[in-house]
């Protein structure tokens, strides 16, 4: 007689996703893991993990661990976007997963390969593969969150180099963003903001040399 590998559960399985978002000069893109075990083996997911209660003291406990234990990463501003739950989002049974998302500087993010993941890549919004469960929605709900945080000109300031010019920011926004911003409704906005602090320091350049500014100390993207 031939029995299923996947039981029914008596109780929810409770999991936590990582929507990891980097930007170069591409454009934004988002770090991808091919799965090593069952279920959907072998396909691109998001980076996730089944909750350890004993282990993890809050569910960003877990998303922490889950990114340090399978792919060495550690991402100092992470922040919970939303819940995805229901019987047949996971052929394991009715589950709950709530979903992580953090944007980060590419470079200083070099995932390697740990445990229960066979590869890990980042992948260009425009060119994803096919992914595991439901987590093409849950990527299209981070990518929202993500991007409106930016449209209201939360700014990802924890991109940028030690000193930067309003330029290097708006670039930065657009590559997040995926579309240009008129200059002078960028720097007009930027007017009243606190987050950013002018330098008595120039960019030299042939024509009119470009202020640098830093970012205010303790600033938090996620807020």
């Amino acid at each position: 007689m031939n029995r299923s590998n996947h039981r029914p559960r008596l109780y929810p399985l409770v999991s936590v996703d990582i929507a990891l978002f980097g930007s170069d000069e591409q454009g934004l893109k988002v770090l991808l893991a091919r799965r090593a075990r069952e279920p959907a083996v072998s396909q691109w997911a998001l980076p996730g993990g089944v909750l350890r209660p004993l282990e993890d003291a809050q569910l960003v406990d877990a998303a922490r661990r889950v990114l340090r234990d399978k792919l060495a990463v550690s991402v100092p501003q992470i922040e919970q976007i939303r819940v995805f739950s229901g019987a047949d989002r996971d052929p394991r049974g009715w589950s709950i997963a709530v979903l992580f998302a953090a944007l980060v500087p590419r470079e200083q993010v070099n995932a390697v390969v740990k445990t229960q993941v066979q590869a890990v890549e980042w992948f260009s919004l425009q060119e994803l593969p096919p992914m595991a469960f439901d987590h093409a929605e849950q990527l299209s709900a981070a990518l929202t969150k993500l991007r409106t945080r930016v449209e209201s000109y939360v700014l990802p300031l924890h991109l940028m180099p030690e000193r930067f010019t309003l330029t290097d920011l708006q670039r930065t926004c657009e590559a997040i963003l995926g579309r240009t911003l008129d200059k002078s409704v960028f720097r007009r906005r930027l007017k009243g903001s606190t987050d950013i602090i002018e330098l008595d320091e120039y960019q030299g350049g042939a024509q009119r040399p470009a202020r640098f500014y830093r970012a205010r100390e303790g600033f938090d993207f996620t807020g």
